[in-house]
């Protein structure tokens, strides 16, 4: 039997794309907080592997997970989403 493992894929804004064949994405999530049940945006940026010159800032991707490409670099784009 072959083990296989789906690879995490998550929706986000391009924030940066200044660097070669890299783009920087922020995926935003929405928080409870415990006590006050308080709800707040929680944010995070990865950078992730892009080589298509179609993508600018603003634009909304999905990223998946990847083995490592650099040292900061585990994700790639697979695609736009539409809006």
């Amino acid at each position: 039997m072959e083990k296989t493992s789906a690879k995490r894929q998550m929706i986000g804004q391009i924030v940066s794309n200044k660097m070669n064949n890299t783009v920087v994405v922020k995926i935003e999530h929405i928080k409870v907080h415990p006590k006050y049940h308080k709800r707040f945006k929680v944010s995070k940026k990865h950078a992730a592997h892009n080589t298509d010159p179609e993508i600018k800032v603003g634009d909304r991707v999905i990223i998946e997970e990847t083995k490592p490409i650099s040292k900061t670099k585990n994700w790639k784009v697979i695609g736009k989403v539409s809006k």
